[in-house]
């Protein structure tokens, strides 16, 4: 819903004439063949003109909603070039616009300056939206969040299994440090969802969950005419009342590079070509995710056993707009999946000094009771801190005030109900400056980067694994 007034609609001409007979207008604005629609985030400063700046309430909200729109909208515009790139205003959305770019549009082509994380979302046709299945569930479990004080046990298994060793082994594979398979040759140079290093990682992350004795699964779907998979690797209970799931995204870019063809000139991020080793955005989230399945395969060997399934879920394509999230999420939805609660990691490595930071981002631009649900899981994470992350600084950050709602793969999950809360770096701060990762989605997000730190992003991966598996009964 774009406001009060304007709903933003995927039809067929037999809806249109359906909508139309229901006493709406309808301004036909693109064939939905033709065209990919995204909503733009602009995480800009508004000025608004003098005589509005006493203006208060809604009528001074919604003048800053157009002016931001209108922004960002003549940013992307100008920014395109050639008519094959065209781009049309939908109008205003939360924190920037709606657009409809020509089919085929390199989400590359599609960026702000100074945006933040999750800037740009893919929005996918589905009428299943509208019936957010989780929303039933969570009333059930909301309540179990604020008793989540992780065991001793579970402290000292998280705190074996995941270690700086551990996480930087990971990230080195992944990031092509080091050979993607131990004991092969093949290092890779990006993972972007249109590099054909994406496809290697997805094989080699498979087969690491398979030799953990999880059951794993490709989830396919479709990106521009391409077939991509996330990667699920399960440990199911038999009769459990739901999963918990532990996520990050497996996918990288480095499209806020500079790069420069033979002649010296400047030229646009190539994803098929070009490095983009995403050692934390978000190797370090998929690492973390990795080193948390290692941690259940040792506890399972030692006969200890969940009361939940335990899900580990990487998506491809988020840097695409959440593509392979929201194509996961459907799926669940559609499974009549129950899930308790889900726990995603992006960005956790970044640390330039001074406090060390865990933000926890429980912000749902989707109302209902998702929103105390997912703020009450955040509290879970905040509950398992002092145990494994004791010297860190939490910065719980919820509701409609939240930098990072809809910028990140849980807020795939939000979409349906389900309560969700992403943990990163601090990254989005806006009362201080921030000292996460410098070298966000440039081809210098290394394992060697100065500001990459594995004993800080291991801190954080304990901490979101303790509050998991805790909540997974263990």
């Amino acid at each position: 819903m774009a406001s009060a007034q304007l709903v933003l609609v995927m039809a067929t001409e037999r809806g249109v004439g359906a909508l139309e007979q229901g006493g709406f207008t309808a301004d036909l604005r693109g064939e939905v063949a033709d065209t990919t629609a995204f909503l733009m985030r602009d995480d800009r400063p508004v000025s608004l003109p003098e005589e509005l700046t006493h203006v208060s309430g809604t009528a001074k909200e919604t003048a800053e909603a157009t002016l931001r729109a209108a922004a960002a909208f003549t940013f992307i515009a100008g920014a395109l070039d050639g008519p094959e790139q065209s781009v049309a205003s939908l109008g205003p959305a939360p924190g920037g616009v709606y657009v409809a770019a020509a089919a085929g549009t390199p989400v590359e082509d599609l960026h702000i300056a100074e945006a933040k994380p999750g800037h740009t979302e893919r929005l996918l046709p589905d009428p299943a939206l509208l019936s957010r299945p989780g929303e039933a569930q969570v009333r059930g479990f909301a309540d179990e969040f604020a008793n989540g004080v992780p065991s001793p046990e579970t402290v000292a298994a998280v705190g074996a299994a995941i270690t700086p060793a551990a996480m930087r082994g990971h990230v080195a594979r992944i990031s092509g440090i080091d050979p993607l398979v131990e004991g092969e040759h093949l290092k890779v140079r990006s993972r972007d969802a249109a590099s054909p290093d994406n496809a290697l990682v997805v094989s080699a992350l498979a087969r690491r969950f398979h030799d953990l004795g999880l059951t794993v699964r490709r989830h396919e779907f479709s990106w521009r005419g391409r077939r991509l998979s996330n990667v699920e690797a399960e440990f199911p209970v038999a009769a459990a009342d739901s999963a918990v799931l532990i996520t990050a995204h497996l996918d990288s870019t480095a499209a806020r590079g500079e790069f420069f063809d033979s002649g010296g000139r400047p030229r646009p991020y190539d994803p098929a070509l070009d490095p983009a080793p995403g050692a934390d955005d978000d190797g370090s989230g998929t690492a973390a995710v990795l080193a948390t399945a290692e941690c259940l395969s040792a506890m399972i060997a030692e006969g200890r056993a969940p009361a939940r399934t335990i899900r580990f879920v990487l998506f491809n394509a988020e840097e695409q707009g959440l593509v392979g999230s929201k194509a996961y999420a459907r799926a669940a939805a559609a499974a009549g999946d129950r899930i308790v609660g889900v726990l995603q990691m992006d960005m956790i490595a970044g640390f330039q000094g001074g406090t060390r930071t865990m933000e926890i981002h429980t912000g749902s631009s989707v109302p209902g009771p998702v929103v105390g649900a997912s703020d009450a899981l955040g509290g879970l994470v905040a509950q398992a801190a002092p145990a494994v992350a004791a010297d860190f600084s939490l910065q719980a950050l919820a509701g409609s005030g939240d930098p990072a709602a809809g910028r990140s793969d849980h807020a795939s999950f939000h979409e349906r109900g389900w309560a969700a809360a992403a943990v990163c770096e601090n990254f989005f701060d806006d009362t201080a400056p921030a000292t996460g990762t410098r070298q966000y989605h440039m081809p210098g997000d290394t394992l060697l980067d100065e500001d990459h730190d594995t004993d800080y992003a291991a801190a954080i991966a304990r901490t979101v694994a303790a509050a998991a598996l805790t909540l997974a009964g263990l």
